[in-house]
């Protein structure tokens, strides 16, 4: 009788702890209607809880938790906007696969920015034609991207094809909101297109050979002091950065001034393409502070 009085003790205290109490029916009768032992129908089954809500989950956490940022880095632009010369900003996220823009549609003049497009187009052109670039179209391209030559970005742009070569190879590397001009600086773009056209730089899946990647990377890290500027403003220490930048007094803004910057900066936590856009800049001193304050906020709202 002591071990069937601790036996049911100990069936009940386990119940208790789980939430329910079961009755192991051969161990203590059957209960009523055939049941004969002293103990028979003294338990029952007791109902089985609710499940426990789980709530959201980490990807949801995630994605509420951007929104709030973006939100709120939507609401600093505006504030920051009124005032200052018109500017359009996005970022590529290659980590989250996301890409933030303000005022993404908005359609700016390159520039020099669209020596990157050059060199990109330059480079299919050469893979397309299964060789190296030559001795002198590397020549070219570092004097155009190191050091933002227009000459030289003139003699690549009547290499690729002037108009036709440049619209040509900006469709294949997905560049859907981009307008050749037959004056390649006069070129219109968006942010958007201009962090699609940084990804193709750096993609795996890009039409871009890994040698050209890497050859268009060597070029845009290496730029010359005076044009380290712009995107590399946002970098943190031991982060790389590359940068392609562009700058246009334009004489029918009233002598303002255009002031663009593009690149990437990545390390162990971060993988982004930046590009800022702008135009009525009274001066290029105050263009080059207002794209880097630009960049700089997106990545103190957005955290990457």
């Amino acid at each position: 009788m002591r071990r069937t009085r601790n036996l049911i003790l100990m069936v009940a205290a386990a119940g208790i702890l789980g939430g329910s109490v079961l009755v192991a029916k051969g161990m203590l009768g059957d209960g009523e209607g055939g049941g004969t032992g002293p103990l028979a129908g003294s338990f029952q089954d007791a109902p089985k809880a609710s499940p426990t809500p789980t709530g959201p989950t980490p990807e949801e956490l995630a994605a509420i938790e951007r929104a709030k940022r973006v939100k709120a880095l939507d609401a600093a632009l505006k504030t920051y906007a009124s005032g200052k010369p018109e500017f359009s900003v996005a970022v590529f996220d290659r980590k989250t696969g996301q890409t933030y823009a303000y005022r993404g549609e908005e359609k700016y003049e390159t520039a020099s920015v669209v020596k990157v497009q050059v060199l990109a187009c330059l480079l299919l052109t050469a893979q397309d034609d299964g060789r190296k670039l030559t001795t002198s179209e590397k020549s070219l391209a570092d004097k155009m991207i190191r050091y933002s030559d227009n000459a030289s970005t003139t003699s690549l742009f009547g290499k690729i094809g002037r108009y036709t070569g440049l619209t040509a190879c900006n469709k294949r590397l997905g560049l859907t909101q981009t307008k050749v001009n037959s004056s390649w600086g006069l070129t219109r773009t968006t942010v958007k297109d201009q962090v699609k056209l940084l990804d193709q730089l750096v993609d795996d899946e890009s039409e871009l050979s890994e040698a050209s990647r890497a050859y268009a990377h060597k070029l845009m890290s290496t730029v010359a002091p005076d044009q380290d500027w712009g995107v590399p403003a946002v970098a943190k220490t031991g982060e790389d950065a590359t940068v392609k930048n562009g700058w246009l007094q334009r004489s029918t803004e009233s002598n303002l001034w255009i002031i663009n910057t593009v690149g990437q900066v990545t390390g162990d936590e971060t993988d982004v393409s930046i590009a800022v856009l702008s135009h009525t800049n009274k001066t290029m001193n105050g263009g080059m502070a207002l794209v880097e304050k630009v960049g700089k906020m997106t990545r103190t709202y957005l955290k990457y």
